[in-house]
């Protein structure tokens, strides 16, 4: 048998998320869908994790294990035939047996894009978070930079996330401008559920001044006086790459 890496691209914007499920039309399964039609077998994907609904990806990583001997162009080209408009297989490689998507990922990059000014663009629409009051960046650069290192990030996620430690590292927490956008690059080893978005939302909420900067180290602390900001918008987010 055979381990195919994937690397995939994708606007969530009219998807459940990446993940099979019953609410709704999910990116796994319409590659799967593709796959099986150039393999001619039944494939199950194996992602490095998941994206919710109306978040985008740029390097999703999924693996397969399958028994076909076609050459590597026909799960890139050959898959992205069947694929709509929206989902791409921009990378097909042969993995080493055992290669698992997500156990051996050592870490991700994650995108939130807001866009500045009074003016919506309807060309950004679909990905980021329109905002028309300015940001004040020195206090979200310094709220971004409490954020780095290992902490307690349960005061980031959202109910129904099932992970057993709350405990994560982040490499970095950079603020990017590119013209009106203004994008927030999180790196780390791991996320729970909804965590970059809740982030994105408190440093938001700082940036607007509506909460002091020092809230970020009173949140990783646990204080239960202190609450994270607002959850941002999915059509913001985008899984950039992960690493292994």
């Amino acid at each position: 048998m055979r381990v195919v890496r994937l690397t995939l691209e994708y606007d969530g914007t009219t998807y459940a998320g990446w993940q099979v499920q019953g609410n709704g039309v999910a990116v796994q399964s319409l590659v799967e869908a593709a796959l099986e039609e150039v393999l001619q077998e039944k494939v199950r994907l194996v992602s490095s994790g998941r994206t919710d609904a109306g978040v985008h990806a740029r390097g999703m990583v999924a693996h397969l294990v399958t028994a076909s001997a076609l050459p590597l162009k026909a799960f890139r080209d050959g898959v992205n035939r069947h694929l709509p408009p929206d989902i791409a297989v921009i990378d097909a490689a042969d993995a080493p047996s055992g290669f698992h998507a997500r156990f051996d990922a050592r870490g991700k990059w994650y995108r939130y894009s807001l866009l500045q000014g009074p003016v919506r663009s309807p060309l950004a629409a679909k990905t980021s978070w329109h905002l028309r009051s300015p940001l004040d960046l020195s206090a979200m650069g310094e709220a971004a930079a409490a954020l780095v290192g290992e902490h307690d990030f349960g005061a980031f996620r959202t109910t129904g996330c099932d992970a057993r430690t709350t405990v994560r590292r982040l490499y970095s927490v950079a603020l990017v401008g590119e013209g009106r956008l203004l994008h927030i690059d999180v790196r780390g080893s791991g996320f729970l559920r909804h965590m970059v978005r809740i982030l994105a939302g408190t440093l938001v909420e700082i940036g607007l001044g509506k909460r002091p900067a020092s809230d970020i180290v009173r949140l990783l602390a646990r204080e239960e006086s202190v609450r994270a900001g607002v959850k941002a918008p999915p059509q913001g987010l985008c899984l950039m790459e992960v690493w292994y």
